[in-house]
Order: structure tokens, then C-alpha cells, then sequence
């Protein structure tokens, strides 16, 4: 199967027969990133969290006291 990365456009043949590529093919809405892209996020996202400024915000859970 012939995919394309979202982030440099570079174009990459993987197996068949991967999880990805069964995901790739059932639903549209997942996106392919090639491995050096990925690499790339994952360091700049552990430079970001170790500066200490980082957060992940989750959501707000407020108890309702209906159910």
C-alpha cells in the first residue's frame, strides 16, 4: 500500500497486511505520518515537557447529583 505523510508530503509503501494500513483503509479519518515526522514531534514534545511549562489540560468532570 502506497501512503503519503501528512506533514512532508514524502511517499511510503508499507505492508498490506500492518495495522496501520488496515486502519488507513476503513477509516478515512486516520492519517498517516512518516517516521522521521513522528520522530521529530516526539523529540520536541519531550524538550517541551521537560521545561517544566508543558501541560495537558483535561477535562472538567462535574459530579451531577441526577444520576
Amino acid at each position: 500500500m502506497r501512503v503519503k505523510c501528512v506533514i512532508c508530503d514524502k511517499v511510503e509503501s508499507i505492508d498490506d497486511e500492518l495495522l496501520i494500513a488496515k486502519r488507513l483503509r476503513n477509516r478515512p479519518i486516520h492519517t498517516y505520518m512518516c517516521q522521521d515526522c513522528y520522530n521529530r514531534i516526539e523529540e520536541k514534545t519531550n524538550a517541551r515537557i521537560a521545561t517544566g511549562k508543558f501541560r495537558l489540560y483535561e477535562d472538567k468532570k462535574t459530579d451531577d447529583s441526577w444520576i
